[in-house]
C-alpha cells in the first residue's frame, strides 16, 4: 500500500489518501505536483483504495507539500514517516 500525503497551509494535520500500487500512487502524486507546479486554484479530488467511499478536496492553492510513501500493513518498509527523517 502506499500512502501520498497532503500538507495543506495553516493546517497541523495532513491529508492523506492510499493506493495499491506504486504506478497509482505516482500518478496521484505527479497530478497533485503539477497542481502545485502550475499556481492555479484547481480543486483536486482524491479518492482512497483502503478506505472505500472516502474522498477528499483541496483546492491546488493552499497545498504546500505533498509526500509519497511505501507503507505495509502497521509499519513501513525501513522509509521513515513525515517530510523530514532524522538519522542517529
Amino acid at each position: 500500500m502506499y500512502t501520498i500525503d497532503l500538507t495543506v497551509k495553516n493546517s497541523p494535520l495532513p491529508l492523506s489518501v492510499q493506493r495499491k500500487s506504486e504506478e497509482e500512487a505516482r500518478e496521484v502524486y505527479d497530478r497533485v505536483l503539477n497542481a502545485i507546479r502550475s499556481g492555479s486554484s484547481e480543486l483536486l479530488e482524491l479518492t482512497c483504495d483502503k478506505i472505500p467511499g472516502k474522498r477528499v478536496a483541496v483546492l491546488a492553492s493552499e497545498i504546500a507539500a505533498v509526500q509519497m510513501a511505501e507503507k505495509t500493513g502497521t509499519s513501513t518498509t525501513g522509509k521513515a514517516p513525515g517530510f523530514a527523517a532524522l538519522t542517529s
